[in-house]
This record gives C-alpha cells, sequence and structure tokens, in this order.
C-alpha cells in the first residue's frame, strides 16, 4: 500500500474514532508541527503545548477532516494559526502591534471557516508549482523529511532540494501575496508569509 493510501485509510479510520490512528498519525507528524510552532514562539514549552493544542483539535475535528485532502497541510494551518493566536496574547510591545493590528487571527473567528480558507489557500499556491518543486515542498516543509531522504526519493542532489526549497517558498510567498492578500477577511495570511520567511 503506497503512502497516500495509507493515510487515506488512516484518515478514515480516524473519522470512525480510531484512536490508533490517531496515534499513528501524532508519531508520524509530531516533529515536524513542532518544528513549525517553535519557529514561531521560540519558547520550547509553549511550543510542546500547542503542539498538544494541535492535536487534540485533529482529534475533535476527525470527522471535519477531508480524506481527500493532505492532513499535513491541515496541521500545517492549524498549528500556524494556534502559534499566532499564542503570541497575540503574549505580545506586549505596542510597537509590534502597531506593526500588525489585523494580522494575528480574532480568537471570535470561526476556525473552522478559517482553517478552510488557508488550508484551501496553502494547497492552490503549492498545486502551482512544478511538479518535482511541489514534491520537495511537501515532502519537507510539510512531512519533515530530512534533505538527504528528499534527494534520494526525488532522485536529485542534496543542494539541488536546498535549491528547489528556496525556490519553492519564495513563489508561494510571492502567490500567496499576489493572489489574496487584498482579499476581504484573508488578512491573517500575512503572518502565514512572515512564518515562510522563516524557512
Amino acid at each position: 500500500m503506497d503512502g497516500a493510501k495509507t493515510e487515506i485509510s488512516l484518515l478514515h479510520d480516524l473519522a470512525g474514532g480510531n484512536f490508533a490512528a490517531f496515534e499513528t498519525l501524532y508519531h508520524q507528524y509530531k516533529q515536524v508541527v513542532y518544528a513549525n510552532i517553535y519557529k514561531m514562539v521560540r519558547q520550547p514549552e509553549a511550543a510542546e503545548d500547542i503542539l498538544q493544542e494541535v492535536f487534540l483539535a485533529l482529534w475533535q475535528n476527525r470527522q471535519k477532516v477531508h480524506q481527500d485532502k493532505s492532513v499535513a497541510g491541515w496541521l500545517f494551518v492549524v498549528s500556524y494559526n494556534k502559534a499566532a493566536t499564542y503570541l497575540k496574547q503574549q505580545l506586549k510591545s505596542a510597537i509590534i502591534l502597531d506593526e500588525y493590528p489585523e494580522n494575528l487571527p480574532q480568537e471570535e473567528q470561526d476556525d473552522d471557516e478559517l482553517y478552510h480558507i488557508q488550508l484551501s489557500i496553502v494547497e492552490d499556491a503549492i498545486n502551482h508549482l512544478p511538479a518535482r518543486k511541489k514534491e520537495v515542498f511537501r515532502l519537507c516543509r510539510l512531512e519533515g523529511r530530512p534533505y538527504e531522504e528528499v534527494a534520494e526519493i526525488v532522485g536529485i542532489s542534496v543542494p539541488s532540494v536546498k535549491d528547489y526549497l528556496k525556490q519553492s517558498t519564495r513563489f508561494i510567498k510571492r502567490y500567496v501575496q499576489g493572489e489574496y492578500t487584498t482579499a476581504s477577511g484573508l488578512t491573517t495570511l500575512s503572518l502565514l508569509i512572515i512564518f515562510l520567511e522563516n524557512y
């Protein structure tokens, strides 16, 4: 059974309340999700707490996660939003708050709607990448695989993996900025762009 079918099967089992499927997904993605969170909050304990919140959200929303979508993309978006919400609660500097007053997610926003919009945007941007760059970005950024492993899977050198990743990240940032940041209700994507700049 290939990876895609395995994930579809896991999501199907997860939707049915299978905790073993949840544990499999947790152990598969916890490292990359933690790394994404830590890049934003820079505090190990806070990152660990948010990590648990993300996977709690996965369990609580197990029947809402689309089985034809990437769970890695869902976790990416949810971890970003929860980390951004944490920063909003922690930031005391008037300078920072003045600079990004509208960019941090509002607590009263509908989380499901926000996650759906952002996941659609991220996936749309990724799908506009050339096939090989798309594969490199997904393996490195969404699945957290090391450069050496990605190089072997894709059949290119490690320096090429790094170069493809840099180009892909730059493209996604430009795509999101050009296509979506002027749309009503999508100002929260500004911090997602800043988040991508940390890679």
